[in-house]
């Protein structure tokens, strides 16, 4: 899969996505990070009805390289886990954006959509 970043997500700078629509979010890791983790052979699901805030780990997904925490990109509490990536992780590394999606969220605090980051100035960040 080539490398890619939607210009509808909103991103986090710890190379989490956000897709918002209607006070809900699903969120996901970005291409970048499913690509430094390496192969993801496990994910670790947060129960539906957790409360996520934002910038907090919330998941983990462990790869043949590391185990690392999965970090909330906004606040809110947690209506669904995708439970296909608990039988087939490498969802996360074949389409981050679409299959490979991780939680979806009921949003808490609206006005933290401004402190993201939109496509280009996450691939600024990544440009270092």
């Amino acid at each position: 899969m080539a490398e890619s970043y939607p210009e509808d997500l909103k991103y986090h700078p710890d190379h989490d996505w956000a897709r918002v629509e209607d006070g809900e979010a699903v969120f996901g890791i970005t291409w970048y990070a499913q690509d430094a983790l390496g192969e993801v052979v496990f994910f670790d699901p947060p129960e539906v009805g957790a409360a996520v805030s934002a910038g907090q780990p919330y998941a983990e997904v462990e790869s043949v390289k590391a185990v690392s925490d999965v970090f909330a990109p906004l606040s809110g509490e947690i209506t669904a886990v995708n439970q296909e990536l608990v039988e087939s992780p490498e969802r996360i590394n074949e389409d981050p954006y679409g299959e490979g999606w991780l939680v979806k969220v009921k949003l808490s605090e609206q006005g933290e959509l401004d402190g993201l980051l939109d496509v280009d100035a996450y691939k600024a960040l990544l440009a270092g």
